[in-house]
């Protein structure tokens, strides 16, 4: 008698949903017998027409189907499962093995692929990997979704309790005018959250005002903000209007601003309390209405402290809070953020990438991600446009971006004690060189400061560990 699947259990039971394609019946009850051992709900056919016509009234989470089918074979069903339902997970299985088929089925989007006899613990560990995998797919769309409808913006991602907090803070204030200042490490995403409290506002009509201030040089900040008459100094050849009076009526986002000097502060300062400027030449006293968002990678408590940044500013721009979770503290949502950029850039730039494997996913989950999402979003870009295969293996990942493998690449055994130590050092120099890259957004002579050498000093050695 065949085994009886898990369908009678509750829905918060059930562990996944599988459909067997398999028309050999002692593989099929085989298969039955270990699922039904696990928990899982199944069902089981004997051709890839029963599971299509299945498909059309039935959900699954994954398939395990086998190659050799009466009528349309296991890729031709694969092929058809696909249209149906693009991103079902399946896990091909075969009496007759061949390399070539193994690398077609991988290519086109097979999770997993097995040769007969099967060893049963091995197909257990990747059943639990796919179903995870379905799993997260099905989050990420969720999600998608939701944020869409509730909030406008897709772009925040993830399923972490810290990232809930986030999006539940911002849906909280966003239809206010309160003044929001966003802190979080640099590659964060605390402009993502600026453009959401931005686009659920009432003010979403209006204009959406950014600027960096650790981008503007410190002479031109003045004329920047507050803008300029004719004539007001040398090249003033016509008016121009700031970044305030530009923000009229909608909201102005300010980034980095933890970088801006004391002089520009007090400024600022006068326009928050006042509700008006004056232009750099003018003498008219010109009104100003606008929401003001702020953002920074610096402990602002502690530059006041310090006297590095003004106690009264401080106290208007931080009315409310949103702290952004590092993304080595939420590491469950890197294959969300994995999965969507990938999606993103395979769009983009006419991609047909299809991920990486477990073991390279588990790279990805072990790194400490210095740069954040903005980091991760730069290696998936990487990773696409320099693959040789649409699955990368972590031996490929680890030369595309070395740091993957403990920042320190791989050594001879055989190599002697010098080389062993040029290797350890160069490998040290790589990490640190990258970490402050990423902390100084790329900025190559902020970066080359903040290292203690020249910026063509840092220009070569980015060069020698292709750092670009």
């Amino acid at each position: 008698m065949a085994p009886e699947p898990a369908a009678n259990l509750p829905a918060d039971k059930i562990k996944g949903k599988i459909l067997i394609v398999e028309d050999d019946e002692g593989m099929r009850f085989f298969l039955s017998e270990a699922l039904a051992k696990e928990g899982y709900w199944f069902q089981a056919v004997k051709s890839g027409e029963e599971a299509l016509k299945l498909f059309s009234r039935e959900t699954f989470d994954l398939v395990v189907l086998d190659y050799n089918l009466p009528g349309i074979n296991g890729m031709e069903t694969f092929a058809r499962i696909q249209d149906k339902v693009p991103e079902m997970v399946v896990i091909l299985v075969t009496a007759f093995g061949s390399k070539d088929l193994a690398i077609e089925a991988m290519e086109n989007g097979v999770f997993d692929y097995f040769n007969k006899p099967l060893e049963i613990g091995e197909l257990r560990v990747v059943i639990r990997r796919g179903l995870e995998r379905a799993f997260m797919q099905k989050e990420v769309s969720r999600l998608r979704s939701q944020l869409e409808t509730d909030f406008g913006c897709s772009q925040i991602l993830g399923s972490s309790k810290a990232i809930r907090d986030v999006i539940e803070r911002v849906r909280k204030v966003a239809d206010s005018d309160v003044s929001v200042l966003v802190r979080g490490e640099s590659g964060s995403g605390k402009e993502l959250v600026a453009q959401a409290l931005y686009t659920h506002s009432h003010r979403n009509k209006g204009p959406f005002i950014k600027v960096n201030c650790a981008a503007v040089p410190q002479e031109l900040m003045e004329a920047e903000f507050f803008g300029y008459e004719k004539g007001a100094f040398t090249g003033a050849h016509k008016q121009k209007r700031g970044k305030f009076e530009l923000a009229n009526g909608g909201t102005l986002f300010l980034d980095e601003i933890g970088d801006m000097s004391l002089s520009t502060q007090m400024k600022i300062l006068r326009v928050i309390q006042e509700n008006e400027l004056e232009r750099v030449g003018g003498e008219v006293s010109i009104p100003v209405e606008f929401r003001l968002i702020t953002a920074t990678h610096r402990d602002l408590e502690k530059a006041v402290a310090q006297g590095e940044f003004r106690e009264d500013l401080f106290y208007r721009l931080n009315v409310v809070s949103i702290a952004l979770p590092p993304l080595r503290n939420r590491r469950e949502d890197i294959p969300i953020l994995v999965k969507h950029f990938i999606g993103l850039y395979n769009e983009k730039l006419k991609k047909d990438f299809r991920g990486f494997s477990s073991e390279a996913m588990e790279s990805f989950l072990r790194y400490s991600w210095p740069g954040n999402v903005r980091e991760l979003e730069n290696i998936i870009q990487r990773c696409i446009v320099l693959s040789c295969d649409k699955i990368m293996e972590n031996k490929e990942l680890f030369e595309i971006y070395p740091l993957f493998s403990g920042s320190i690449r791989e050594i001879p055994a055989n190599a002697s004690l010098q080389n062993k130590m040029e290797r350890l050092v160069s490998g040290a120099e790589e990490k640190l060189i990258l970490e402050a890259l990423n902390e100084e957004n790329w900025k190559r002579q902020e970066t080359a400061d903040r290292l203690g050498i020249s910026r063509k000093s840092l220009h070569n050695k980015m060069k020698k560990y292709g750092l670009h």
